[in-house]
């Protein structure tokens, strides 16, 4: 959702806050704002639209400061207008807070504020924190904060100062992520982070209900009772150039180019071809208590949520455990039921999805056990679960997802080999197989990118099209719904992703020789079944795409434009096939003028419910 920075130190507070808000808009890009304290008191400067407006205004009416925050926005309470935006402030001005989150008590709260004679000038919940706070100052800025948020029901991650107390920043957290950044002589707090990482890699995460004081003296952490908390900084290493575009137009280029890298990182030292031992990170469950394991729960959102249907396949297939799969946001409220020595699997990139950690929450008091695949150290997802196999896929800027995508599968398909060797299911020469399979993908994924013009020239006819339809069988089903997602996400135009055999169940009434039909159909048990189906839709006119395996014979008699991929194991090639479909909704959304780094009413993470 919303993007949060605070910052104390040495530097002119002003470019820091800027730089780091540039390195959030991927969260939020509705309004911006900051507020920095300085010999006048608290200044503030806002603007609605994107960060480079907030500048504008900031170029005009410069502002200086010696410590401030900063917040870019995505609209939840109240329209994204500059009087909307962030930062808030109190009736006396003095006390300044930015938020991430929803308020879900905020009227009550506010009406009752409105008695007291606080005046409100906005229309967001954010505002009634501001003069909660005012209330409930008697000196003490950490008292006030206890004190009014004990008072708030809801999720919230809020930075907080007052020009009372010079300084001094405080941040609280309830759900959305917050961390606190230890430098040399300064100190940050963020929502995320690859906003900090290039001023320092030590890192403090702070879980619900805790609240950070960060100051030129150092950091210090409580829990909103007001007692202390010991927590040492975790080192992250990530290349803090991840987070840089470098030399590529848009981050969702670089993240796709970025695969083969990320595959290879998220696999490697986790096994050996000499015996076809499989290492996992340390996981709280035991090798005895997973292999006892008689069924599992996949609950995912968004882009995971399809990692999580191929998981599917890849656990029933090789380690023959039953698997169902919940998108995470319906998962509580279908009364699960969980038997005896079920897993529950919870994917989410950054490791903060809220439905998601939710889910996993009423998982655990049914007596599941959990798991997570994530890809941020750290994250709360990695503290609710027993274990995590983390995807080292480096910081994911874009708000479209492809590099997180194709290193769950890598994690998800190494997971289910594990599972099936502590079951016995598959002898170990063939689990050797398997994993030499794995090995080589990074290298296919290389082989397709380097055709990547070609995808530039397959979408020349369709960049004005309204409607795509995706169609997949078994194992790529779910990539074609994550490439019809790529396209609408990022290009605006409706798409749907079928499974091929349902196309005659209602969507062939659809189609006319301007619909696209982009068929994932590469050379496996199902090919010859999704070839009669493909026939279908071009009988009535589709216009057929096909994503299909190299040395396929027929395709081309059946396919108006062909990508091919190489060969792979049938379990893999949904990390080949998702590639062209990438490469389709970037070059088709750069050709129609869209913003793919940050489309419109999308944020990368989805922080509260």
């Amino acid at each position: 959702m919303c993007g949060i920075v605070g910052y104390i130190g040495q530097k002119e507070v002003v470019p820091v806050l800027i730089d780091t808000l540039r390195k959030l808009e991927y969260r939020g890009y509705d309004s911006a704002g900051i507020a920095v304290v300085n010999g006048d008191g608290v200044s503030v400067r806002r603007s609605a639209g994107k960060l480079s407006n907030l500048e504008q205004v900031i170029r005009l009416n410069p502002v200086e400061g010696v410590f401030g925050v900063g917040h870019t926005r995505w609209a939840t309470h109240g329209r994204p207008t500059e009087e909307n935006a962030h930062p808030h402030r109190d009736c006396t001005g003095q006390i300044v807070v930015v938020h991430n989150g929803i308020i879900e008590n905020y009227l009550e709260l506010k009406r009752g504020l409105q008695r007291e004679g606080h005046v409100f000038v906005t229309e967001t919940d954010t505002e009634i924190i501001a003069h909660l706070l005012e209330k409930n100052y008697d000196g003490s800025l950490e008292a006030a904060v206890r004190k009014a948020f004990a008072q708030i029901h809801g999720v919230y991650a809020c930075a907080i100062l007052s020009a009372r107390e010079p300084n001094k920043i405080i941040g609280v957290r309830n759900g959305p992520p917050l961390v606190v950044g230890v430098g040399t002589d300064e100190f940050f707090i963020a929502s995320d982070t690859p906003a900090i990482l290039q001023h320092t890699r030590n890192i403090v995460f702070l879980d619900n209900h805790e609240m950070a004081v960060i100051s030129p003296a150092g950091y210090a952490l409580y829990d909103l009772t007001g007692q202390s908390i010991t927590r040492e900084p975790q080192v992250i290493t990530w290349d803090s150039n991840l987070a840089e575009k470098g030399d590529f137009r848009h981050y969702m280029l670089k993240e796709i180019f970025e695969q083969p890298r990320a595959i290879r990182e998220t696999i490697v030292d986790r096994f050996s071809l000499e015996t076809g031992k499989i290492y996992l990170d340390d996981f709280q469950i035991s090798e005895e208590d997973l292999a006892r394991v008689r069924k599992i729960n996949f609950v995912a959102a968004g882009t995971s949520w399809h990692s999580a249907l191929i998981g599917k396949f890849l656990l029933e297939e090789l380690a023959r455990i039953p698997t169902e799969v919940d998108i995470s946001s319906e998962f509580r409220y279908r009364k699960p039921i969980i038997e005896p020595d079920t897993l529950t699997i919870a994917i989410t990139q950054s490791g903060e999805t809220a439905d998601t950690i939710a889910a996993v929450r009423e998982a655990k008091a049914l007596g599941s056990l959990t798991l997570s695949v994530s890809n941020v150290i750290g994250s709360m997802i990695t503290r609710e679960t027993q274990g995590t196999i983390y995807t080292h896929a480096g910081p994911e800027i874009g708000v479209a997802s492809t590099k997180a995508f194709t290193t769950q599968l890598a994690a998800l398909y190494l997971f289910s080999l594990y599972m099936a060797q502590i079951r016995n299911r598959i002898p170990t020469d063939e689990i050797v197989r398997k994993l030499q399979s794995l090995t080589t993908i990074a290298n296919l994924v290389e082989a397709i990118l380097q055709k990547h013009d070609q995808i530039e020239t397959l979408i020349e006819d369709y960049i004005d099209r309204t409607d795509f339809l995706y169609l997949g069988r078994g194992i790529n089903y779910p990539i074609a719904l994550e490439g019809a997602l790529k396209l609408k996400e990022i290009s605006y135009i409706h798409a749907e992703g079928y499974p091929a055999g349902e196309m005659k169940h209602g969507p062939i009434a659809l189609i006319d020789d301007r619909m696209p039909v982009v068929a994932v159909m590469p050379q496996d048990r199902h090919y010859e079944k999704i070839s009669s189906n493909v026939m279908e839709a071009k009988s009535r006119g589709g216009n057929i795409v096909a994503i299909a395996t190299e040395g396929d014979p027929t395709i081309a008699e059946i396919a108006r434009k062909v990508f091919y991929i190489p060969p792979a194991d049938p379990l893999l090639t949904p990390i080949l096939t998702v590639i062209p479909l990438q490469l389709i909704a970037y070059y088709i959304a750069v050709r129609r003028g869209c913003d793919v780094d940050q489309p419109r009413n999308l944020a990368k993470s989805v922080t509260v419910e």
